[in-house]
Parts: structure tokens; sequence; C-alpha cells
């Protein structure tokens, strides 16, 4: 394993709240410490190496996307700067530099809220089907990686680890969160797909789809978790952009299309990844990193 990358923590003085396919989640009272670690999954399924470097990427990235966001939605970040955690933290403060943040606890949602403004995917698996997605009717005769003539909102279930999302419709959110909560997080999604999508073209970047988590503090809907970052989002570089087949992508599609090449049957146990898979994808998560922040 890499000296310069984090598979796990153990910090034997603090609670483990959770640890996710990413991110090691510690109880600090009434905040959470969330870490992002260099472990990569794919198809639902962790693998067993990790990519140098990834959890730093995905913690600045979320960074930089909540503070062009804060105007649209409050977030549940306290503070990343590691000199400003409790006390407790004090004796990981080399390990948490660059890839922790400081969060609020809130009561998360029980979807994941997709937004998609091209056909890839799971999405364009879909439409060759019905011709719809989640219950959304397109237009007929698109292609794969057309750009949707507007971005559509195609919410999922959050799967436990190991077990994948489910797509669902609309009206399956609304039956669960009622009405107006489901349209607010409609709406707020939309609006931080349409902010984010303008600012990465800018920066030569196209934002396929994405996905993004709520969750409610003192009846306020917030942001949890990371957002518009190569882990969470479709991301293609425009000047390879061209519909009709599998684009070119910044994120782990890579990973993806090496593993579909093998015979393995997308369960635990992975496979061993070679280094220079490894390699090339870390080198992904590096480019988008320097494209959008620079």
């Amino acid at each position: 394993m890499p000296e310069d990358a984090l598979y796990e923590t153990e910090f034997s003085n603090l609670s483990l709240f959770s640890r996710g396919k990413v991110r090691d989640i510690y109880d600090l009272g009434d905040s959470l410490l969330m870490v992002a670690t260099d472990r990569i999954s794919a198809f639902d399924v962790v693998m067993g190496q990790p990519v140098p470097r990834k959890g730093i990427i995905l913690t600045q990235m979320t960074l930089f996307w909540l503070d062009q966001v804060k105007d649209l939605v409050p977030s549940h970040l306290i503070s990343a700067n590691v000199k400003e955690f409790p006390g407790s933290c004090r004796p990981y403060w080399e390990t948490l530099r660059g890839r922790s943040l400081w969060v609020k606890k809130a009561q998360p949602f029980p979807f994941e809220c997709v937004v998609r403004g091209y056909l890839a995917g799971s999405g364009w698996r879909e439409y060759q089907q019905t011709e719809t997605i989640c219950g959304v009717s397109l237009p007929s005769g698109l292609h794969e990686a057309d750009r949707l003539p507007e971005p559509i909102f195609t919410p999922a279930t959050k799967a436990e680890q190991g077990t994948h999302d489910e797509n669902i419709p609309f009206s399956v959110m609304e039956n669960t969160l009622g009405k107006e909560t489901s349209e607010r997080l409609r709406n707020l999604s939309l609006a931080i797909y349409e902010r984010g999508r303008k600012i990465a073209e800018e920066r030569g970047i196209i934002v396929a789809d994405t996905k993004m988590e709520f969750g409610l503090l003192n009846g306020e809907i917030i942001l949890i978790d990371e957002l518009l970052t190569p882990d969470s989002s479709r991301f293609w570089p425009a000047e390879t952009y061209e519909p009709g087949h599998t684009q070119v992508s910044f994120d782990k599609q890579f990973l993806r299309d090496y593993l579909d090449s093998l015979d393995w049957d997308k369960t635990p146990p992975p496979p061993t990844i070679p280094e220079e898979i490894i390699g090339k994808t870390a080198h992904k998560y590096e480019e988008a990193y320097k494209r959008l922040i620079g």
C-alpha cells in the first residue's frame, strides 16, 4: 500500500459512528467528525486497495462547492480547520489535515437526490427500454451521452453497503416525505446542479449527473455529506465530448470500465486492482481537482 494512502482510520479515544464506503465518521457528542479515506468503491463494493490522496481531493472539492452554493442552502459544515476541531481530535491532526470535516449532526433524509443533465449510466439503460428515467418521460431518438432538454430529478433509495441504490419515481419520495418537503428537495437539487454545471463548464468539465444528500436540522433542510465530487458525479472533459457512446471521464468510470472487462460478478470480495489502474484513477481525480480549483 502506498505510504501516502489512508485506507482506514483507528482513533482509539474517539467513538466510531459508522464506516462507510469512503468515510469514517466519529461521534463527537453533539457533532460529527467526517474523515474521507482513500478507499474507493465500484458497483457498491469497496475495493481492497486505496487511491492515494483521493480523500483529500474529495474533501477539498466538497469545501469548494459548499462555498459556491451557500446562498442556495446551508450545510452541516462547522469547520475544516483541524485546529478548530474539538480537543479530543488533537492527537490525530496529521491524519485529519486536509481530509476531514467537523460537522453538525442532522437527521438524514432516506433518499439520494440525483440530478441528470445527460443520458448516461443506469439512466441510459432504462431509457433504451422505456424512454423514461424514474418515471420521467423523455423524447424519442436520444443517444447515449446526449444532453437532456432540461435536467431531471431522479431520486434513489440509499442502499446499505454491499447492496445497490435503487432508482425510484418521485411519487415514492412524496409518499414517504410528503409533497412539500419532496418538492423542496427537488428544487434545491436542481438549483445546485445548475450552479455547479455552469461553473464546471467554464473550467472545461461537463457534469453529466450528480447525487447529493440532505438532512434536517432544527426543522431546516441542510446539505450533508460530499458535493459534486468525482465520487458523486460523472465528470466529462468538455474537449472530448461526443454523444453516441460512453465518454472519457474524470471520475471512477475508468475503474468501472476496467472491472467490467473482468470475469467478476460484482459481489465481494473485490478483485486485486493492478497498480497501473490505481495510478490512472488517481490521476483522473487529480486532473478534475486541478481543472476545478487550480
